[in-house]
């Protein structure tokens, strides 16, 4: 049994521009720049035999590159906050891709993703702060010029014990049309 999920990977540079809004809140839980990524589709904890069904599938997927822009800090959990995040723009291509993501989750028979595609990166998890705090910190830290940077691949990720988070594993890296990727060690 192995716990996957499907993502685009942050580029470097853009983690390290990522990482520079941290700011002290007490209970953050702050990821770390190089497991930065935007989910495509969690498919939970699967047999061995699916997930090679699973990479089969998704080496298969076709996608041009395209460009993925980040704009402005967020949190999930309204009145509770449960995670700050990098609001990703909601293009077309990245949409399609996702879409692409579901399809095949639901042809190999795995349950169907409850809520709806809302693409972000996660850059800190909280437990105990408050609306009022969150807040604080977003109106100081919430806005910053877009970055964007072209997605030339996704990826098939692992993550230890059940409830996620890191370190991840990068499992496969699928390239979009034209691309070419390194060989994983």
């Amino acid at each position: 049994m192995i716990r996957l999920f499907s993502a685009i990977q942050i580029p470097p540079d853009i983690g390290v521009r990522l990482a520079m809004m941290r700011a002290p809140l007490a209970d953050a839980r702050w990821i770390e720049p190089e497991d930065y990524h935007i989910t495509l589709r969690f498919f939970g904890v699967i047999e061995n035999h699916l997930a090679r069904s699973l990479d089969e599938q998704l080496d298969q997927l076709a996608f041009e590159p395209f460009t993925v822009r980040l704009q402005g800090l967020d949190q999930f959990g309204g009145d509770k906050p449960r995670s700050i995040f990098a609001s990703v723009e909601n293009a077309p291509q990245l949409i399609a891709l996702q879409g692409l993501h579901e399809r095949i989750a639901w042809q190999l028979g795995l349950p169907g993703e409850k809520r709806k595609f809302a693409p972000h990166v996660t850059l800190a998890r909280l437990r105990k702060s408050s609306s009022a705090q969150i807040a604080e910190f977003l109106g100081v830290n919430g806005y910053f010029p877009p970055l964007q940077f072209e997605a030339r691949s996704f990826c098939l990720f692992s993550s230890r014990g059940l409830e996620g988070g890191g370190p991840y594993r990068l499992e496969s890296e699928y390239p979009a049309e034209g691309e070419e990727m390194d060989e994983l060690e």
